[in-house]
């Protein structure tokens, strides 16, 4: 009897917990449905629905007060069994209604996010003044965040890893092409008739929309004008197809025909010419994968002989000899897959170790500052020779990837070089033709930090090729479009790295591009000043430089490693606080007196000591003690 009294308490516990998580999850479906006005009838219904569901689960398995409920007249769990099948059946169909309208929500505002920043794209490009340019790049970076966050959250909760990857890789481009956006754009309003300033700009925004249609296709999962999705076949995937066909002959003779056996391997060995085509692919290499072909077209051979013979004698010597064939066949195939694989990651390697140096961009920044067009154009060709070896290897890589999300990386690792390497001439060429140009300078910059990214990126894929290779998957990917978290607590001994949750990364992403975007601003505005030596000009570059390194330190890039270097960098000296202080009460005053010059100066140049205001006021609201 008492364990009869405890299964009847199981079961009213049950019922409530039931009641009450539904309960929970309709006030948030009712909360969407009041601020979604198109869908809140469809919302509100399902929400009811779910509701009404919930009570009467809870009201069926209301049991555990009852010492005989079978024959009490309380309609229960125990009277009405086909009610409770009923009201989980309206429940299940209620709270699907109710997900997929959020999600029809969620993919709304997405596409509406993404429509906001096409239209101010639109308006960037049109700018023709600098004050115009930072007023409207300021709303674009604001619509950036937070379509960032909106395709986070997206990416975090898709399920295939496939389009997980393809997201990564287009939040990837649209975060670096940001930057991007922003310096080639400068340089174009500084130097208007410069034609390589021009194609450097076109090209940034035509990648940006690009990546920008991409995260559409994924998030509606549809394709422009009904076309489907077309990702080359890897050797990698091919082999392990044919070795589950092969395999599969143990168990059933007749499931397949030996033709499609055959045209299965031709595909697989169509692929491996790409390696023996290849003029990066070793001469040893090249000879191992060329036997090997030779060999597994051998090796089916001998198999499909056999398997004609099982299938009208199916006697116990021929099933061992079938047996022996399927055997060597199989390992054949993995022995190529290892020679690929071994062809694709030692050149990797070499090709990696070779250009972590980046002397050609050490130079390419050298020759155009010094103007030097002959010796530009002479490292642009060494830049466009390094692009085939890079892109070549990425095509490689994605052929022994091992799975599908690694084969996106490498296909997207592949774009980016092959987009980023004429990017870079087209700046370069810009700073030749105009040396003593700020703005040009940094141009290049952000591209060849473009280029060293993702050569940095392609050794950990790399890394992650070999693991999936030897059987370790390792930790699992962090997304190339957010920062790398505990990456900076290598060198702390006293403190264990922590691994930042989702939330957390997004919110580190947003300050770090907002401080880039607030730097940018405040370069902007001291290049105005003809006096580069004033003092004022001079601290105000040097907080502008020192916050760009702080955003670099957001994305696991610049010169901060650490922490600690981060610490030391926004240091201020205990000896120093009191001036710091002393000054800082002098330009609140300064800041009073500049307002009133601004509003009683000529028509624009208000806007400039309107700016040059708020940012002191926004460097005024740190506290003292956080120094």
């Amino acid at each position: 009897k008492m364990s009869s009294y405890k299964t009847l308490q199981a079961i009213q516990r049950v019922g409530q917990a039931v009641n009450l998580a539904v309960g929970r999850f309709v006030t948030v479906g009712e909360a969407i449905a009041n601020e979604n006005h198109e869908l809140k009838e469809e919302m509100s219904v399902a929400c009811i629905e779910a509701r009404r569901a919930g009570e009467t689960i809870a009201q069926l398995t209301d049991v555990a007060s009852l010492d005989h409920p079978e024959s009490d007249s309380h309609i229960t769990i125990f009277t009405d069994k086909t009610g409770v099948v009923k009201a989980a059946r309206l429940l299940l169909s209620s709270v699907t209604k109710v997900l997929v309208l959020a999600d029809r929500i969620v993919i709304k505002q997405i596409i509406t996010s993404r429509n906001k920043v096409l239209a101010t794209m639109e308006q960037l490009e049109k700018v023709s003044s600098f004050q115009e340019f930072v007023q409207i790049f300021s709303q674009f970076g604001n619509e950036m965040v937070e379509f960032a966050h909106l395709t986070g959250d997206r990416q975090n909760d898709l399920k295939d890893e496939k389009k997980k990857a393809r997201m990564a890789a287009s939040r990837a481009v649209l975060e670096k092409c940001t930057m991007m956006l922003l310096t080639a754009s400068k340089t174009c309003l500084r130097h208007p008739d410069c034609e390589s300033a021009r194609i450097n700009k076109d090209g940034v925004f035509h990648r940006m929309r690009l990546a920008l249609e991409q995260v559409i296709e994924i998030v509606t999962d549809s394709r422009p004008n009904g076309e489907n999705e077309m990702v080359p076949i890897s050797i990698y995937s091919g082999i392990k197809e044919f070795k589950n066909k092969v395999e599969g002959l143990r168990e059933n003779l007749y499931f397949l025909s030996k033709e499609n056996l055959s045209t299965m391997l031709e595909v697989i060995l169509e692929h491996t010419e790409d390696f023996t085509d290849s003029a990066y692919t070793s001469h040893e290499h090249r000879e191992h994968i060329l036997e090997l072909s030779k060999q597994a077209k051998m090796e089916l051979e001998q198999l499909v002989s056999v398997w004609m013979q099982a299938q009208n004698q199916k006697t116990k010597d021929l099933m061992e000899d079938l047996e022996v064939a399927i055997l060597k066949t199989c390992q054949c195939m993995n022995e190529l897959k290892r020679e690929v694989h071994s062809a694709a990651t030692s050149l990797a390697a070499d090709l990696l170790k070779y250009h972590m140096d980046h002397m050609v961009l050490k130079a390419l920044k050298i020759t155009g500052v010094e103007g030097n067009l002959e010796a530009v154009a002479e490292y642009t060709c060494k830049l466009s020779e390094q692009k085939e070896q890079l892109v070549e290897m990425c095509r490689l890589l994605r052929h022994v990837s091992g799975t599908e999300p690694l084969e996106i990386t490498c296909i997207h690792a592949e774009d980016t070089f092959q987009v980023t390497g004429p990017q870079i001439i087209s700046a370069a060429e810009t700073l030749a033709l105009h040396p003593s140009s700020k703005i040009a300078k940094e141009n290049l910059e952000v591209f060849c930090e473009a280029w060293e990214s993702q050569l940095s990126d392609m050794s950990m894929l790399l890394r992650e090729i070999n693991d999936v290779f030897e059987g370790r998957r390792g930790e699992k990917r962090v997304y190339l479009s957010l920062p790398r978290p505990g990456k900076h607590n290598a060198n702390l001994k006293a403190l264990k790295p922590v691994k930042l949750d989702t939330e957390e990364q997004a919110k580190i992403a947003k300050l770090g591009l907002e401080l880039h975007l607030l730097t940018s601003d405040v370069d902007s505005e001291t290049e105005k000043w003809e006096d580069q030596e004033n003092e004022i000009v001079q601290h105000g570059q040097g907080m502008s430089s020192m916050a760009y390194s702080m955003y670099l330190f957001t994305r696991g890039e610049g010169l901060l490693k650490t922490t600690q270097d981060l610490f030391h960098q926004a240091e201020v000296h205990d000896d120093d606080k009191p001036l710091l202080l002393l000054e800082a009460e002098k330009l609140i005053s300064m800041c009073k007196q500049l307002q009133i010059t601004a509003k009683a100066s000529v028509q624009g140049k208000s806007a400039t000591f309107t700016k040059v205001r708020q940012k002191l006021y926004i460097f005024l609201k740190v506290k003292p003690n956080l120094f």
